[in-house]
């Protein structure tokens, strides 16, 4: 997990390269564009959220807290929902480990290695069909996974 530290926080650099863009654009420090993100993640029924709104407003100004505040909100649907990422790859990846109770990195790799190189039977998208990820990121065609580990393909 230390390792992939930077990988994982990756959207929170991304953010914040965002919200510096949205302090440029309206002339403000980023702590102040920082605080109405935040000022966003409060609920409006909680009244630390009108306090808080109260404050930005007089130290924006409204109409300028109205245009902030309508920037951050286009940025913040902008993200990617983590969590139901996770709940889809959890949800495809169930399927392979219902059968072992403890998972080792050699396992691990060999599914990577699996899922990377399996080749897509059918797709929404027609120029994905008969392709792997792989073959989809680099473009260049590759045997058959199996064969790539070294073993014969069964041919029926």
């Amino acid at each position: 997990m230390i390792n992939q530290r930077d990988n994982l926080l990756a959207f929170a650099q991304q953010l914040e390269t965002d919200l510096t863009d949205v302090a440029e654009q309206f002339h403000l420090p980023v702590d102040r564009v920082r605080a109405v993100l935040d000022l966003q993640a409060v609920d409006p029924g909680h009244p630390q959220h009108w306090q808080r709104d109260a404050h930005l407003r007089r130290q924006l100004g409204d109409q300028r807290f109205r245009a902030v505040s309508q920037a951050v909100q286009d940025l913040a649907n902008a993200v990617v929902r983590a969590s139901s990422v996770i709940e889809n790859l959890n949800s495809r990846l169930r399927n392979y480990f219902f059968l072992r109770r403890q998972l080792n990195t050699k396992y691990l790799t060999l599914l990577q290695f699996f899922l990377n190189h399996r080749r897509f039977l059918r797709s929404e998208q027609p120029d994905r069909v008969d392709k792997s990820p792989a073959e989809l990121l680099t473009g260049r065609t590759h045997p058959h996974w199996l064969e790539m580990l070294g073993y014969p393909r069964l041919v029926r």
